[in-house]
């Protein structure tokens, strides 16, 4: 265990050291508060995450050990400044009109203007991240070549649905359409193009993802380096996407622990290094190989996840909710894949039996 998290524990203590010199520095006394604050929101973005590191963790298994580090290293440098960072700041930048120096001048100085900004720009982000994994569950369900179900009653129908053409984009797009109508006049054309983003930023990396895995091996002989090469990193380009739409709805919902954007991104950044570890160790360890029913879980909970998100545009949800309901797939799944082992294990004992006492 200390091999895979030896990094998330010197983040930890770096990040915690970080949040109590500011909070001196920002307010003198304020740096114990600091440390609680970022610590509750590090726990927060982990079980808020825990099925994006069972979805990258289903991902990193086609990449190289080096790809893998690099999701690990740059990837989390990308997350912590990108997502956590820059992004909310370039957000607030675009729909305020102001220069990002100028919001970030705002987020470090004025962190409750920052916040309303935020919050005016909160239903066009949770949008673009919602119809992101719309897309990414119904991709996953409607697929005739998937043999394994959980839920069969609901999974083995959904599977043969890939034989209409487009139906996710059909259905996403129609899920789009009904959110847009229920938010406030101003907002709907940003939701609109937001929505109609989330669909297109996936269809393009998942389009050349498949393109560049079907023209692999055709391109193995001649190139073999290039190809992994270019696999690896439309892979890795892909991960950080789903990462950063898992990460929309922890962002926003930090704002009401904290208006801190600093203390915010080292809270937020210490449960990213966590879920990075989890989801290599799920790698290394073959855990989705030992739990059969793992991955249907997660696409189950980042199904929940994507409306959760969804409604969000209209109604706030509470992140506790959007954490149990999350957690409460993952865990059934756990189960589910533990009772099928047993009966796995007790079925082939009963079948060496038979043939023992055959010979």
């Amino acid at each position: 265990m200390l091999e895979y998290f030896l990094g998330s524990y010197i983040i930890t203590i770096a990040g915690l050291a970080g949040a109590y010199f500011w909070g001196e520095h920002v307010h003198n006394g304020s740096g114990l508060t600091c440390i609680f604050i970022a610590l509750v929101l590090g726990v927060l973005e982990v079980s808020l995450s825990f099925d994006n590191a069972v979805v990258n963790a289903m991902k990193l298994e086609k990449m190289s050990h080096k790809w893998r580090h690099r999701f690990l290293t740059w990837g989390i440098a990308i997350a912590v400044f990108g997502m956590r960072f820059l992004f909310p700041i370039l957000v607030v930048a675009i729909f305020a009109k102001l220069s990002m120096l100028e919001v970030a001048k705002i987020a470090t100085s004025n962190s409750a203007l920052y916040a309303h900004y935020l919050h005016e720009t909160h239903a066009p982000i949770v949008t673009f991240g919602g119809m992101f994994l719309i897309m990414l569950f119904l991709n996953y369900f409607f697929n005739h070549e998937k043999d394994v179900h959980w839920i069969r009653q609901i999974e083995a129908p959904l599977s043969h649905l890939d034989h209409i053409k487009g139906i996710e984009v059909i259905i996403s797009l129609g899920l789009l359409l009904v959110t847009q109508n229920f938010v406030g006049e101003e907002f709907k054309l940003h939701v609109l193009i937001a929505g109609v983003c989330g669909v297109l930023t996936y269809l393009l990396i998942d389009g050349i993802t498949h393109y560049l895995e079907k023209h692999e091996e055709m391109r193995a002989a001649k190139c073999a380096v290039q190809g992994a090469g270019c696999t690896g990193l439309i892979s890795f380009i892909y991960l950080e996407l789903i990462d950063a739409s898992f990460s929309l709805d922890g962002v926003l919902g930090a704002f009401a622990l904290s208006k801190d954007i600093i203390i915010i991104t080292i809270g937020l950044s210490i449960g990213a290094m966590f879920v990075r570890s989890l989801t290599i160790m799920l790698v290394e360890k073959k855990t989705l190989a030992k739990f059969r029913y793992l991955e249907h879980g997660a696409h189950w909970a980042i199904g929940a996840l994507a409306l959760i998100m969804l409604i969000s545009t209209v109604k706030e949800v509470p992140e506790v909710i959007t954490g149990l309901i999350g957690l409460a797939f993952i865990v059934a799944a756990l189960i589910s894949s533990i009772k099928y082992n047993k009966k796995l294990e007790r079925y082939i004992a009963d079948d060496n039996i038979e043939k023992g006492e055959n010979a």
